[in-house]
């Protein structure tokens, strides 16, 4: 399955820093892809639509701002739309847009964790893209320093912003590095995505932080935002989503090899937190890679 998903060899050169696009369209004709290049894309008057990130598949509104990090599969689908109704600016930039050490400063720290979940895909909040909406569309006029000097305070604007939502799960994405600023949770978390296919309890995860369970319970919700049986379902899910996509394998196989003691309860919680069945989000994907949903 995964063989058939584009990879995209973008005009980008290491000679620019960045490339946009311009498109007025009455429907999206691109199959299911992905590239070396991060993406910010922007869509207006596309109600309805479908996108597909990573392992995450939602309908859009009005208005659409997504930021695609390096090598995540994405793409919009959706037809209908009137003569030249939908709209869309594309940016694609290096993933080395900013050095690394550069990126290491203080100052970029919002924009360096930013980068670090468009590795699974970011959706900002409508409020957001109207707040960027105009200095999108005035980016097309501006050239050289100055264009790049708009890109850099874009990024930034949505950087800070604390209203959006990261879109496929942990562990779909095998280029994701994880940093929590907390030895503690990073010992944790590679012990989670080593065995994740394994049963793993709140009183191991405990141990090897050195701490007691409760205690445990509260730092790493403070760390990471959410629950350790929330982070280990969530990395359960990102393996069996990838596995839907990548391999041939039943669904019951997938569910028993990514840790889940029983199909019923695989489908179960894959429905709450996906919004869709195993079967659809692997129809879904196959669909995508033949240009329709």
């Amino acid at each position: 399955m995964a063989e058939s998903i584009v990879r995209e060899i973008t005009p980008l050169t290491q000679s620019d820093c960045f490339t946009l696009f311009y498109r007025k369209k009455s429907e999206f004709d691109f199959p299911l892809h992905y590239h070396e290049e991060m993406e910010l894309n922007f869509i207006m008057n596309a109600r309805g639509a479908k996108r597909i990130i990573g392992d995450h598949i939602g309908e859009i509104g009005r208005y659409e701002l997504v930021l695609v990090g390096p090598n995540l599969q994405h793409g919009w689908f959706g037809s209908g739309f009137g003569p030249d109704q939908v709209e869309e600016i594309t940016i694609q930039f290096h993933k080395d847009f900013f050095d690394e050490k550069f990126l290491q400063k203080n100052q970029l720290s919002f924009i360096r964790n930013m980068f670090r979940k468009s590795l699974r895909g970011i959706l900002f909040s409508q409020p957001t893209i109207r707040q960027v909406k105009p200095r999108l569309y005035r980016l097309r006029e501006k050239q050289g320093f100055d264009s790049v000097l708009e890109l850099m305070s874009i990024l930034h604007t949505l950087s800070i912003s604390r209203d959006y939502r990261v879109l496929s799960d942990s562990g779909f994405n095998t280029h994701e590095v994880f940093s929590y600023n907390s030895r503690r949770i990073e010992k944790v978390m590679e012990f989670i995505h080593t065995g994740f296919d394994k049963p793993i309890t709140l009183e191991e995860a405990a141990h090897i932080a050195n701490m007691t369970e409760s205690s445990f319970s509260r730092f790493f919700k403070l760390r990471t935002g959410i629950t350790f049986v929330d982070c280990l379902t969530e990395v359960r899910l990102g393996h069996a989503c990838r596995m839907l996509i990548d391999t041939t394998k039943t669904i019951a196989e997938i569910a028993y090899s990514c840790g889940f003691n029983n199909i019923s309860n695989f489908n179960r919680i894959f429905k709450k937190k996906k919004g869709c069945t195993p079967k659809e989000l692997r129809d879904s994907y196959d669909q995508g890679n033949r240009l329709f949903i």
